[in-house]
């Protein structure tokens, strides 16, 4: 390399921390998925590791922020220092352009309202910013460098042209969409602890090419859909055939029912039809029958809707396909076939005066409930789930091909595949069977000790607590326990919520009940009436606490 080597100021190397978790990260990278990487992302792995150290710092700094292009006025970091020697380095291997053609929207990105009026003195000071812009947008149609539009201001606008590509090391590194390297700062401040789970050479998410070039298609549909781009622009990015990766294709499907959704809001409904009817994504049966319901094409909604019914894809979908097609029934003709009796729990009514600011109805229930050897808890559902996660937290956390593939995941990643239990099904059998045994409890306060903190998809530590923990064991028996955790187990997805907001206990008697509150005017939701429905097979004691507004009577 021709440019000169700068030399970092004296600085500790603590300050450098974001330069190393990246540096971890390439090295990650290329000991998994050497073999897949593509020619373009291998060889920025070799050269950023030939880098300038100061040159590497910028670098890193810069992609971790928002946007792509920069302000030299803006880019100030201490441990850097000198901005154009660090510069150069990545100038010559064009991962930065230091003087690219702007358009009017990206020169306005980069200055500030005043600016604006200051550059183009026949803006009316009346309109906002979005409105210069707009006006100013059928005259400067040309794109200049950034010298060229301020004319005598020299100042210097930065393009990390390099950016795309370390996006997809990181899509690559984290394998979804979410996470941001930020990840690494978090886990080193102690914010988030991540379980340790043992890594095999072939700990990664992706094992052909293919997979990785789809994964990268997916991330640009989804970045396109949340920019608002053409519906069918987005589409015909989207990969068609079914995808043989389950969570590739979980995510594909996920994405094209949101493009139909987005169709139906639209009221484009033969296009949204079309879409849903190719689609696995959970919930697109049901899009698809409202959809037709919606283009007044009755009798094909009512056809789709009893097929359905004889099997549905949950308990969730069966209860909706109970409502539409009663619904249905009426605007095809048909006389009304019979309704499923509904459970109508026990209802408790309280009158208390109107809550005070940040007061929630929720915790004027409680109040009014509790006595002192009868607590009561708002867990809404926390506590279920925590205990399903403690009990089976080996099982969750289990090292199977494909569930693992770097250090800051909060649970599998399959977590909401159908196989999910099926692949783990002998660890899960044997913490339920625990629940047979006398051991259970302690195996659950020990998991609560062992584990405290660490990141799990069900145990809610801001919630827990030796006390509340302590009533929950004395309290709920391991017949009710197993019954919570087998019906969290048939559906992840949607039987994780639902649960009601409240439990009260009897430690003496070794008794609970559930306590679900609404509030004037608020009614139970379909997933809370699914759990009173199990509830009451179950005779677990349940209630209904409906709050009414002394002052309103």
């Amino acid at each position: 390399m021709s440019v000169p080597t700068p030399l970092l100021p004296h600085r500790p190397a603590a300050l450098l921390y974001y330069l190393n978790h990246f540096q971890t990260a390439l090295t990650w990278l290329r000991e998994r998925y050497g073999d897949l990487l593509s020619p373009e992302e291998s060889e920025f792995i070799a050269e950023f590791s030939r880098l300038p150290r100061v040159s590497q710092a910028l670098l890193v700094r810069l992609i971790m922020r928002r946007g792509q292009r920069f302000r030299a006025s803006k880019i100030r970091y201490t441990e850097i220092g000198p901005i154009d020697p660090a510069f150069a380095a990545l100038i010559e291997l064009g991962w930065v352009d230091p003087r690219p053609l702007l358009t009017l929207d990206e020169l306005a990105a980069l200055i500030t309202r005043a600016e604006m009026t200051d550059l183009f003195n026949q803006l009316p000071a009346s309109l906002s910013k979005s409105q210069a812009i707009e006006q100013l947008r059928e005259t400067y149609t040309e794109s200049r460098s950034f010298e060229e539009w301020r004319g005598n201001v020299s100042e210097r606008v930065y393009s990390v042209t390099i950016a795309p590509l370390c996006t997809h090391l990181r899509l690559l590194f984290f394998g979804n969409f979410r996470q941001e390297w930020s990840e690494f700062v978090l886990a080193d401040l102690g914010i988030f602890k991540y379980e340790t789970v043992p890594f095999s050479g072939n700990s990664r998410a992706f094992s052909t090419r293919q997979d990785i070039e789809v994964f990268y298609a997916l991330y640009e549909c989804r970045r396109r859909l949340h920019d608002e781009e053409p519906l069918q622009q987005v589409l015909a990015q989207l990969p068609r055939a079914s995808l043989q990766h389950e969570w590739l294709e979980g995510r594909r499907a996920k994405l094209l029912f949101q493009i139909a959704r987005q169709h139906e809001r639209n009221g484009e409904w033969e296009e949204a039809l079309r879409l849903y009817l190719d689609c696995r994504h959970p919930g697109a049966r049901l899009r698809a029958i409202r959809t037709m319901e919606n283009a007044d094409r009755h009798r094909d909604a009512f056809a789709l809707a009893k097929q359905a019914q004889t099997n549905p894809e949950s308990s969730a979908e069966q209860q909706k396909l109970q409502r539409i097609a009663r619904r249905l029934e009426r605007k095809v003709g048909l006389p009304a076939s019979n309704r499923k009796a509904m459970v109508r729990p026990e209802r408790v009514d309280l009158i208390v005066p109107p809550p005070s600011a940040g007061e929630s109805v929720e915790q004027l229930a409680l109040n009014h409930l509790a006595e002192a050897h009868a607590p009561v808890y708002y867990v809404e559902s926390g506590l279920i789930n925590s205990l399903f996660g403690l009990l089976c937290w080996e099982a969750i956390f289990a090292p199977l091909s494909g569930a693992f593939f770097h250090p800051f995941q909060f649970g599998p990643m399959d977590l909401f595949s159908p196989t999910f239990r099926a692949r783990r099904a002998q660890a899960f059998q044997e913490c339920l069977d625990a629940l047979e045994a006398n051991h259970y409890a302690a195996r659950i306060q020990d998991t609560f000790h062992r584990k405290q903190g660490i990141q799990s998809p069900f145990v809610a530590w801001s919630l827990l607590n030796e006390k509340l923990l302590e009533h929950a064991l004395t309290c709920i028996p391991a017949i009710h326990l197993r019954g919570y955790f087998e019906r969290l187990l048939e559906n992840l997805a949607d039987n994780r919520s639902g649960l009601p907001d409240l439990v009260q206990f009897w430690p003496k008697d070794k008794r609970y009940r559930m306590i679900e509150v609404k509030g004037p005017g608020d009614r139970l939701q379909d997933n809370q009436l699914r759990w009173i429905d199990f509830c009451s097979e179950q005779q677990i004691s349940i209630v209904v606490c409906h709050v009414r507004w002394a002052e309103t009577l």
